[in-house]
């Protein structure tokens, strides 16, 4: 009897350490949570500001692409005012017109440049924010998971 009381006996005290081991492991501390929650917080005020950014930027782009459209009106003028500038036969006029235009052609590249630029930045931040929701949602869940388990439901 003492032989099988023995075994049983360690069996018994190695399932109970196992049992304890596994749910001191698993338990979240209340500070633990805490800190959690704070950091949910933080994580939504983050999103926020990208928000707001976000916005901004798509404001800046729309503002960008009404340059762009000034710009190609001054073009279809420089172009006009070359062709008269050659109708008139004045070389001096030609030449000017010609910088004219030049110029205000690459001021449309430029402007274009940094429009896809911009857009290819706001791309990105759109990217990066649905990710952080993401992220934030996963934390929430978890979050909601260890209150509910430290409840013991």
């Amino acid at each position: 009897m003492d032989r099988h009381s023995g075994w049983i006996g360690r069996t018994l005290a190695m399932t109970a350490a196992g049992l304890a081991a596994g749910l001191l492991g698993t338990a979240v501390s209340a500070q633990e949570m805490s800190d959690d929650g704070r950091e949910l917080r933080q994580d939504r005020r983050e999103i926020r500001r990208d928000t707001r950014e976000i916005r901004r930027d798509r404001r800046e782009l729309w503002r960008d692409t009404r340059v762009i459209n000034r710009d190609r009106r001054e073009l279809r003028g420089d172009r006009r005012g070359l062709r008269e500038a050659y109708r008139s036969g004045d070389p001096h006029a030609v030449r000017d017109a010609r910088q004219e235009l030049r110029a205000d052609r690459h001021e449309l590249r430029d402007d274009l440049r940094d429009r896809r630029d911009d857009r290819r930045e706001l791309r990105e931040d759109r990217r990066d924010r649905r990710h952080d929701v993401r992220d934030l949602r996963q934390d929430r869940r978890e979050l909601r998971r260890d209150i509910a388990h430290r409840r013991g439901r």
